[in-house]
């Protein structure tokens, strides 16, 4: 798009109409191993001139040149330059733009010259498949079901007169005070006003009733942009917001007319709410209506977890502490309504293990007649972030998964077929994996061992944070030979006592989140960023010059619990001129020993536990590991 617009402008660059007698032939000529001779005037496929000269490529001299130009001018302040550069492009700045400098500028000379949403939705229309390709190989990703089925077929084929599937991807607020549109795809058949559907929350299983609901839609709308028209029906390929969907869906979901229809796939999301904050109403007597607003604000944002702890603290956990601060806002103007109290934001750490525990652990039940043996380990580098991803899950298939993980991480076959579950809430980047040999009973008390490693696993022995990364082995288990002694009642706080011990006796640590940070800034600055991130605990790994502009790229790992207040201090200490980016990328283990008193870990544990009203230390290794 953009070549054709410097190819017209080419054409008067370059002389006579003959030389260049359409736009296109000009615009052949920008593209691969061809050279202009600015001496002659002429185009050539040798990159040298005929005396002897070295040539630049055509589109680099007249394309890439006057754009660093742009740059060069705008961000080394040099302002003549910078007024020519404008005049020459024919750009049309308003007043107020005109007084800006440096990036601000620099944006607003980029978004009329070259505007980047006109460009990207060509690129888009000719590039992107359309839904009736993309669906034929994107199903299985798409559908969880049977790859054969009625609504898979319906999906495969973009098919209107499928059995509808539709995906809800979000929330939209309307503006009817707390109700929402539910926004998403078709990807088979036709939905349309009053069709009575099958409503499908994401933890909905087939063949049972939870999480399903069966209802007419009231309305079907197109959304475009902040403006919505009704419209009677959608076929499949399209995008379409619902009214009255919103009641029965928390954030996501499927929807369908299909009665043995499995869910489409969830979403991932790549980065993970780590920084929480608790909020409290100023004035008690508001408390509904902020239960409610945190009910509206984590349907209308589907990264934001709304959590009550067991103290009946409300707290909100977002990816970062600007995206915290827009949901605090958007919770005290648009959901809740009221003036709301907020904590200093804290950072959501993570437990684990380091080693192998040192012994056999057992724990026996409240009333001694029952034994429980277990050991924990770390995972291998690599695997819990291959669960987070979805490429180990519980859904998997038996043998396929124990495959994979004997091939990738050396796992022992037979134990990688035994995984009993997954942990915290089924998913997590935690297993219990069953190494017993002929035990008695032992799947009778299984569901209770499991409910028992989701408790453990969810808060963690240390300071009640979620675990990551352990393995738990079943070793052995003495069970009372009447199942009256052996019920939940008696297994579930054993398996999590002994969890516990194993974790204690296995080296446990702390995880931190960190950031990958991005900081776009001028050569004379860097030296100040390097300071700034030193004193935060980050780590500079990669430095890059932007070609042809006198823009640095410096890319850093931060952690999470450093950032607050990082953008005001790089900027202070940088003159305003470097601007950064943060994103979540992985979590590592923070340095030092959670029992030594004088270490890090130690005081962010002593911290948590007495901001979650727990007793003072980590508790004792007796208090879990029984004897003989």
């Amino acid at each position: 798009m953009y070549v054709a617009k410097f190819a017209a402008k080419g054409e008067g660059q370059l002389g006579p109409a003959e030389r260049a007698k359409k736009v296109e032939d000009m615009m052949k000529k920008l593209w691969g191993d061809r050279y202009f001779d600015p001496a002659n005037g002429k185009f050539s496929k040798s990159a040298t001139s005929p005396d002897g000269k070295k040539l630049p490529r055509t589109f680099c001299q007249l394309i890439l040149d006057p754009i660093f130009k742009v740059f060069d001018a705008i961000m080394n302040f040099k302002k003549e330059e910078t007024a020519k550069l404008i005049e020459k492009l024919d750009i049309k700045l308003d007043s107020e733009d005109k007084d800006k400098e440096g990036k601000p500028l620099l944006k607003a000379v980029m978004r009329r010259w070259l505007p980047a949403g006109d460009a990207l939705l060509q690129m888009i229309t000719i590039h992107l498949p359309s839904p009736v390709t993309a669906q034929k190989y994107r199903c299985e990703l798409l559908y969880e079901g049977p790859p054969d089925d009625e609504a898979a077929m319906g999906i495969k084929s973009c098919d209107p007169k499928g059995p509808l599937m539709m995906y809800i991807s979000k929330m939209v607020p309307t503006s009817d005070k707390g109700r929402f549109y539910a926004f998403g795809r078709v990807f088979s058949g036709l939905v349309s006003t009053g069709l009575k559907v099958r409503i499908m929350g994401p933890n909905y299983t087939p063949g049972k009733k939870e999480d399903l609901y069966l209802k007419p839609i009231q309305r079907t709308i197109l959304m475009m942009g902040r403006y919505v028209e009704p419209i009677e029906d959608v076929p499949c390929g399209n995008i379409v917001g619902l009214v009255g969907v919103d009641q029965f869906l928390v954030k996501t979901g499927t929807i369908t007319t299909f009665e043995h229809a499995h869910n489409m796939r969830v979403m991932k999301f790549s980065v993970s709410p780590v920084v929480r904050v608790a909020v409290e109403a100023k004035n008690p007597a508001d408390l509904p209506k902020l239960v409610e607003g945190l009910k509206r604000l984590a349907k209308s944002d589907p990264m934001v977890q709304c959590i009550i702890e067991e103290s009946g603290e409300h707290i909100i956990a977002g990816a970062g502490e600007l995206h915290l601060e827009i949901c605090l806002k958007d919770l005290e103007e648009d959901h809740a309504c009221i003036p709301i109290k907020k904590s200093d934001p804290v950072v959501s750490y993570r437990e684990t293990v380091s080693e192998e525990s040192n012994v056999l652990c057992l724990s026996k039940s409240p009333n001694k007649h029952n034994r429980l043996y277990m050991k924990a380990r770390p995972f291998p580098d690599g695997l819990a972030e291959d669960i987070d991803k979805g490429e180990v899950s519980a859904r998997q298939e038996l043998k396929q998964r124990a495959r994979y993980l004997a091939e990738k991480y050396e796992w022992d076959v037979a134990e990688a077929r035994k995984i009993w579950c997954f942990g915290p809430d089924g998913t997590g980047p935690n297993i219990l994996t069953d190494i017993t040999k002929g035990v008695q009973y032992l799947n009778e008390i299984k569901d209770s061992v499991v409910a028992g490693f989701q408790w453990a696993t969810k808060e963690g022995a240390l300071c009640e944070e979620n675990m990551r990364g352990v393995r738990f082995d079943v070793h052995d288990v003495t069970l009372h030979a009447d199942a009256i002694h052996r019920g939940g009642g008696q297994i579930i706080p054993t398996a999590r006592r002994c969890l516990y011990a194993s974790v204690l006796t296995a080296q446990p640590r702390l995880m931190e989140p960190i950031y990958l940070v991005e900081i776009q800034c001028p050569e004379q600055v860097v030296g100040g960023i390097y300071g700034v991130l030193n004193r935060k605990r980050g780590h500079v790994f990669e430095e890059t010059q932007v070609a042809g502009t006198p823009m640095f790229v410096v890319k850093a790992y931060l952690p999470v619990n450093e950032s607050f207040g990082f953008t005001a201090d790089l900027r202070s200490n940088t003159g305003g001129q470097a601007f950064p980016q943060c994103v979540f990328d992985h979590w590592q283990i923070l340095p030092g020993d959670p029992f030594d008193n004088t270490s890090r870990p130690s005081q962010v544990v002593a911290e948590t536990r007495k901001r979650k009203g727990l007793k003072e230390g980590i508790p004792a290794l007796d208090n879990f590991l029984d004897k003989l």
